[in-house]
Order: C-alpha cells, then sequence, then structure tokens
C-alpha cells in the first residue's frame, strides 16, 4: 500500500470512526431515556407498576418528550466534541501544552537533546515533510507521540525517559514510527477520537455537577430524585466511557502495527525499533506517561501509555506481539546493550554507499510508475542523504535556522535578486521594515556566504519553518507582508521564487490562526479542469531552455490525466493570483486523485529533456503544496 492508498485508509478510517460514534451515541440516548422514565417512576411509583412488559413499556413512553431528550443528549455530546476538537484547533503544539510539555529549541550542551534534534530533522528532510518543532517531556517512561493535524502544523513528543533509555538507532525507530503517524494520516484522525471521548464524556460530567451541587445544598423535597437523576447520569457517562475507549482501542491497535512495519521500512534497520521495544519491555517504568491527560492522548503515544484493567482498552497490541511482528526469529530474551552516555550526536554512515540518481534517472522515475512508491515512503538511503546533507551545510545557516530572528533571514535570504541593484532594494526594505536585528542578520549571511547549492535550498526551509513556529501572530503578518513585498519589488516572479513562498505560507498558515483554515479533499480531476490548465501550462511556457512542442507537450502530459477537456493557456493569462487560486483548490484533490497530476507536471518539466536541480525542486515544492511529501530526489552531481 503506498501513501495515497495510506491516506485514502485514513480518510475511510475517519468515516468507519463516525459510524462507531452514532451507534454510541443512539445508546447513551436509550439509556439517558430509561434513566429518565426510572426518576419518574422515584417520584410515582405507581408509573413504574403499571409496565408489566415490554409491550406496555413502549405504550407508556411519551415520544415526544424521548425525542427531547435524544436532540439534548445528542446536542450535549456534540457540542463538548466540537469544543474539545476547537480547542485543540492550534495543532500539536496545543496537545504538547496539554501535556505540559516544553519546545526543545537548543540542545545546548545535552548531548541527548542534540541526538533527537538530530534523529527528527534528519527523519523530516528524508520523508519531504518540514522539520517539526520538537517537545520534552519530563516522564521517566520511554514514550513519544506525533500530533497535529497536518504535516504544517506537526509536533513530535518525546518523554526524558526515551532520551535517555534509548540509544541512537532505537531513537530513530522510535522517531520513524511517530513520522509514519505523521504520513499516513493517522494525526487527523487522533485528534478527533480525542474529541469524541470528550463529548460523550459530558454526559457523566454533568451528573457529577449535580451530585456535586448536592452536597452544598440543603436537603428538600425531591433532593433524592435528583441525587438519582446525577447518580444516573455518571453511571451512563461512563458507560459512554466504555463504548468510546472500545471505539478508541480498535481504531488504534491496526494503525500501530503500520507505524512498526512503517518503521522497517524507512530505516531498513528492524533492530533500531525492536529493541526499543523490548527496552520499555525491561525497563521499570516502561511506557507509563504520569500525567492527568495521558488518558486522552494514549491512543497516540508510541506505547501504551495508561493501565489498561482488560485488553479489551488496550490502545495498543502487546509489546511481544509487535517484536515477534518485526522479528520472527526473536528468542524472548532481553540482552540490550547499555546506553552509553553521552552518545555521539551524529549517526555514522551504513557501510553501503548511499545510492544516489543522474538527472535522466530522476526524470525516467518522475514519469513512471515508480513515482506513487516514492511519495511519503523515505527510505535508508533517503535518512542516509539526509544526513550527509545536513553534515555538508554551511555551520552559519545550520545556527540560523535554529533561531527564529535569523531563521526569518534565512528565508529572506533565499529569495533575494541576483541583480545588484534589485539586492539593494530588496536590503533596504528590510533595513526599514523588517524586525529588528532581522536585517542584520540577513548581512551576516550574505557576507559568511559562499554560495548555497540549489538542492540545499528546501532542507533550509524545511529546518526553519520549526524555529518559525515559535513567532508571535503579529511577528508572522509581518514576515508574511515581507516576504511578498521582497518577491515583488523588481516587478517579476520567478517560478523559484513562488516555490519559496508558497511553500513557506502553506506550512505555517496552518500553525497561525489568521491563516488556518480546514480543507476537504473532497475533489476529483474532473472538476478541476480550469485549474489544471493554469498549472500544466505555466509550467510548459515558462523556464524552458530549448524549444519544445508546447501543444505536444501539454497533450502528453494530459495523456497521464486520463483526457480531461483542459486547454493549453497563453503566457499572457497566466498570473500569480490565478496561480495560487489554482493550487488552493488542487490541493484539495482526493488522495488518490493526485498520483496522475503529479506525473502530468512531471512530463511537462522533464518536456526538454534538460532537468535541472532547480526544476527537481520546484517539483518537489508542486508535491508539498498539494500535501505530497516527496523524499528528495536524489542527484549525482558527477553524473
Amino acid at each position: 500500500m503506498n501513501f495515497f492508498s495510506h491516506q485514502d485508509d485514513a480518510r475511510r478510517n475517519t468515516r468507519h470512526l463516525v459510524l462507531l460514534f452514532s451507534l454510541a451515541v443512539i445508546s447513551l440516548v436509550i439509556l439517558t431515556n430509561l434513566l429518565v422514565l426510572f426518576v419518574i417512576g422515584f417520584f410515582n411509583p405507581q408509573y413504574l407498576a403499571e409496565i408489566t412488559s415490554f409491550e406496555t413499556a413502549v405504550e407508556t413512553i411519551d415520544w415526544n418528550v424521548f425525542i427531547m431528550i435524544g436532540v439534548g443528549v445528542v446536542a450535549l455530546i456534540t457540542l463538548g466534541s466540537t469544543y474539545k476538537i476547537l480547542s485543540l484547533s492550534g495543532g500539536g503544539a496545543r496537545i504538547a501544552e496539554m501535556l505540559y510539555a516544553e519546545p526543545v529549541v537548543d540542545a545546548g550542551n545535552d548531548f541527548n537533546k542534540q541526538k533527537l534534534l538530530n534523529v527528527v530533522a534528519e527523519m523530516a528532510i528524508a520523508s519531504g515533510t518540514p522539520v517539526p518543532p520538537v517537545y520534552l517531556l519530563e516522564e521517566k517512561g520511554i514514550k513519544a507521540f506525533a500530533a497535529g493535524y497536518t504535516t504544517g502544523d506537526a509536533i513530535i513528543g518525546v518523554t526524558r525517559g526515551a532520551i535517555e533509555q534509548l540509544t541512537r538507532d532505537e531513537l530513530q525507530g522510535v522517531i520513524a514510527h511517530e513520522f509514519s503517524h505523521i504520513l499516513n494520516g493517522d494525526m487527523r484522525l487522533n485528534i478527533r477520537l480525542i474529541g469524541i471521548l470528550h463529548g460523550i464524556l459530558v454526559i457523566g460530567l454533568i451528573g457529577h455537577h449535580i451530585l456535586r451541587g448536592m452536597r452544598h445544598s440543603r436537603r428538600s423535597k425531591g433532593s433524592g430524585g435528583i441525587a438519582v437523576l446525577g447518580l444516573g447520569l455518571m453511571i451512563i457517562g461512563y458507560a459512554g466511557t466504555f463504548f468510546g475507549k472500545l471505539i478508541k482501542a480498535g481504531v488504534s491497535r491496526q494503525r500501530e502495527y503500520l507505524a512498526d512495519a512503517s518503521a522497517v521500512q524507512y530505516t531498513r534497520n528492524p533492530d533500531g525499533i525492536a529493541d526499543a521495544l523490548k527496552r520499555i519491555y525491561a525497563f521499570a517504568d516502561g511506557s507509563m506517561v504520569i500525567n492527568p491527560q495521558a488518558e486522552l492522548i494514549s491512543h497516540a503515544l508510541f506505547g501504551q501509555g495508561t493501565h489498561s484493567i482488560t485488553g479489551l482498552y488496550a490502545t495498543h497490541p502487546p509489546l511481544k506481539d509487535r517484536i515477534y511482528r518485526i522479528q520472527p526469529d526473536w528468542d524472548g530474551q532481553f540482552d540490550l546493550k547499555p546506553v552509553v552516555a553521552p552518545e555521539p550526536a551524529v549517526m555514522e554512515p551504513p557501510a553501503d554507499k548511499t545510492q544516489v540518481f543522474s538527472m535522466a534517472a530522476i526524470a525516467a522515475a518522475m514519469t513512471s510508475g515508480a513515482l506513487d512508491d516514492t511519495i511519503g515512503q523515505p527510505s535508508a538511503d533517503h535518512l542516509v542523504y539526509a544526513h550527509k546533507l545536513l553534515d555538508d551545510l554551511p555551520g552559519h545557516f545550520v545556527n540560523a535556522v535554529s533561531d527564529p530572528f535569523a531563521a526569518r533571514a534565512v528565508i529572506y535570504y533565499l529569495v533575494l535578486d541576483k541583480d545588484t541593484e534589485q539586492r539593494r532594494a530588496q536590503l533596504h526594505y528590510l533595513d526599514t521594515s523588517a524586525d529588528t536585528g532581522v536585517y542584520a542578520e540577513v548581512q551576516k549571511l550574505i557576507s559568511d556566504d559562499a554560495g548555497i547549492k540549489t538542492e540545499y535550498r528546501l532542507p533550509l526551509m524545511d529546518l526553519a519553518l520549526a524555529s518559525l513556529h515559535q513567532l508571535s501572530s503579529a511577528q508572522y503578518r509581518l514576515f508574511k507582508q515581507n516576504l511578498n513585498t521582497l518577491i515583488e519589488l523588481d516587478s517579476k516572479i520567478t517560478l523559484h521564487e513562488w516555490a519559496i513562498s508558497r511553500i513557506v505560507v502553506h506550512y505555517l498558515d496552518a500553525v497561525f490562526p489568521e491563516g488556518r483554515k480546514q480543507k476537504r479533499s473532497t475533489l476529483t480531476l474532473n472538476k478541476t479542469g480550469a485549474e489544471i490548465s493554469v498549472l500544466l501550462s505555466l509550467l510548459i511556457v515558462t523556464g524552458k531552455k530549448q524549444a519544445t512542442d508546447e501543444q505536444a507537450t501539454f497533450d502528453a502530459a494530459n495523456q497521464q490525466l486520463g483526457q480531461l477537456p483542459i486547454t493549453l493557456l497563453e503566457k499572457s493569462e497566466l498570473t500569480l493570483d490565478r496561480l495560487n487560486a489554482a493550487m488552493d483548490k488542487l490541493s484539495r484533490l482526493k488522495p488518490l486523485e493526485k498520483p496522475r497530476l503529479l506525473k502530468a507536471c512531471a512530463v511537462c518539466i522533464t518536456a526538454d529533456n534538460q532537468l535541472t536541480a532547480r526544476e527537481v525542486e520546484l517539483f518537489r515544492a508542486i508535491s508539498a503544496i498539494i500535501d505530497c511529501p516527496m523524499p528528495p530526489l536524489m542527484i549525482d552531481e558527477s553524473a
């Protein structure tokens, strides 16, 4: 199953979740009505005495009252769920804060923190996603989680026990497991599960407050009936929680097996994640999280984070079952190597050489069926490539992207014009309009610059985005305004500049309230013909190095789409506003519709048989904008 199938599967799981939730709500409606019937009988025993069979019970029910109670219950649960989901609309950061986790911005002299930051950065670049902010929970248990709605607002949370008790390979296996949840669309499902559980629990909370109020009020006639009502609502609420936990456990367990398998695929090292699971089993504190909010987030954790009296409630498969699936020949022993502290902060590349490809090979891969199996599916080669790339990045740029002020300077630097006069105008604008200190950081990057390779540009952006999460809303608005102005100062916008701007805004808008908007992936290709015409026409008529038959290229691209009724547009018809509007709509395509669009884009980009590193990065940028994370297309510059 490839990335697109996993995303489609996640959407189907959401529909199943809605169905199960509906069944749980119907059960609560029936139980609440039975409770009301009993309370009425408490005040009027004769009422209950008249109910001698199921038939008489049905005849006794006032269906208008039944419907009113049902509507009330549904409204309460819906409001409770909606409130909880909206309270988590800040994405992964809101969940990390709920667990009292602290962001890890700079490792300082802490080798374990540096190990964690390096592993997360490598995994993100290998996956083709922005580097997520990292949060640390001061817990002894070995635990990690990924949270957020999208790759843009995703975060990785890890406990102190995990970074201190796991070797680098084991930690890499755990982080790869969490990235699988990000790439397979599990995070949004997890947040919806949190909301559903809270909504179901609302009835029980109301009963609790009724009983609590009874303790502080004088006893009066009818107080016994009110107490019965409160107790009954508590029982019903916790019965609903029983259903909710069953739903959570059933949805979560299979996703954990998938994430374990994906971690092995990503790292090509089954011992890493298997040994991490063994260490949890053997470790005294295991994977338990001592936190009042642990129950809500338990299904999103790396292992069973809370105690489960019965296996029915277990959100994760048994550890031994997970280990045997990864290592079928495991002898059942826990002879693990001790963790040596401090460990090296970087990994040693494996003995086999990282696989790189010529431009011709990349062009062939971009237009072949292999594309489907590349997106969202990083390999061990990609991990080693990411490690080497991070090693090769200029040190002053690596230091800059870890600081919010300097990270803004890096993004501004990437859109500076090569023309001296235009660059002077851009720098003057930053000097007068950017936040204090940012202009000085840009000048520092310029003075230290020995030339940034094209293939470094996206990784630098990916690294900077984690730091830019820390901006305030006002700072982000100014940053976005400045970025747009720098690009527009010369009255012309290149695809390179557009790609940088769109990627940055696409991912950061998911983090800040003023830009955040929920989108539903419900569109098909045949409903986006006008938008596809804009995108493909722009790729064909701009940036080509030699004459090509534009209409023939357009027709070849359309074959990948199944011959849609689309039209090759004139260059004069292509504007930035039209392109941005087109990409906004195309990002709402259903998962299984996206690979054909990417193959059509690849046909346009490779039509002149002179693929460049910049065009490869443009292709990856388009993939990112429509939420198809593409691992680096590894380039052998000597080929």
